[in-house]
């Protein structure tokens, strides 16, 4: 267990990759001879957190890979493109491997999220401690243009019964990041799968972004910075909440 503060916030989180006795204070099952279960909770077998997943498991043949390189051959040589150079000549299949990367959200994450029981016991004082992580970077494609946009991400949530590792809130980042996606969206989807999770008690995310589709192409804005916000329970309903997760964050205010 690590614990920390930020602002006179408490902070207190598991990090199960932390296995080592002597560095997270956490034994297993064959240190311990106990069960290594208790106050760990697996949770991807729940409806909702498979629905708030959104997976789309992709299965592409070889011959479905060449065939698409074919078409992007095509394009990028009406494009101007000279793909007959030692240089360019893998630039088809470069390209196709590097988008079925940088969308392998879809795909999943298998060491996505386990729960663990609160470090909270003070009734009074849960309602208010906030875990808080960021930056988290993050690069996505949009869909409107399939050009990258790009920034920070920053989550906070209030725990229930349960909280999850800290590192879990930069694959839930990724897992809905690394897809065709919409800024808006990825909050809203991270938001879900908390609830789908550990049903905090608030949710906060801050996230800012820049969209090379406004700086490559259309207006051309230069270094643009598109914010974006979710609320949710306590966050929603405590002006002060939202205030405190932004100090933390040391960000300006942004609602």
């Amino acid at each position: 267990m690590s614990e920390s503060r930020t602002n006179e916030l408490r902070i207190q989180v598991f990090d199960p990759a932390q296995s080592d006795s002597e560095s997270s204070g956490f034994r297993t099952n064959r240190e311990t001879g106990q069960d290594a279960s208790i106050g760990v909770h697996d949770i991807d077998d729940t409806a909702a957190y498979r629905s708030a997943m959104k997976l789309q498991p992709r299965k592409l043949s070889e011959a479905q890979f060449a065939k698409f390189e074919g078409y992007i051959a095509e394009i990028f040589t009406a494009f101007g493109l000279d793909i007959h150079t030692p240089s360019t000549e893998d630039t088809p299949r470069r390209f196709i491997k590097a988008m079925f990367d940088a969308t392998e959200g879809y795909d999943g994450d298998p060491r996505l999220v386990k729960a663990f029981d609160s470090e909270c016991h003070d009734a009074s004082g849960c309602a208010l401690s906030q875990v808080i992580q960021g930056p988290i970077p993050f690069y996505a494609l949009c869909e409107h243009h399939a050009l990258p946009f790009y920034g920070n991400v920053y989550v906070g949530y209030i725990a229930n019964d349960q909280i999850i590792a800290i590192s879990k809130l930069t694959r839930l980042v990724r897992l809905f990041s690394k897809r065709f996606a919409v800024q808006e969206r990825i909050g809203q989807e991270v938001a879900d799968m908390l609830e789908a999770t550990i049903h905090p008690q608030g949710i906060a995310l801050y996230i800012e972004a820049h969209h090379l589709c406004m700086e490559m192409r259309g207006v051309r804005e230069l270094h643009p910075m598109t914010r974006t916000t979710v609320w949710r329970g306590s966050y929603a309903d405590d002006p002060a909440l939202r205030s405190e997760f932004f100090a933390s964050c040391g960000l300006q205010r942004h609602e």
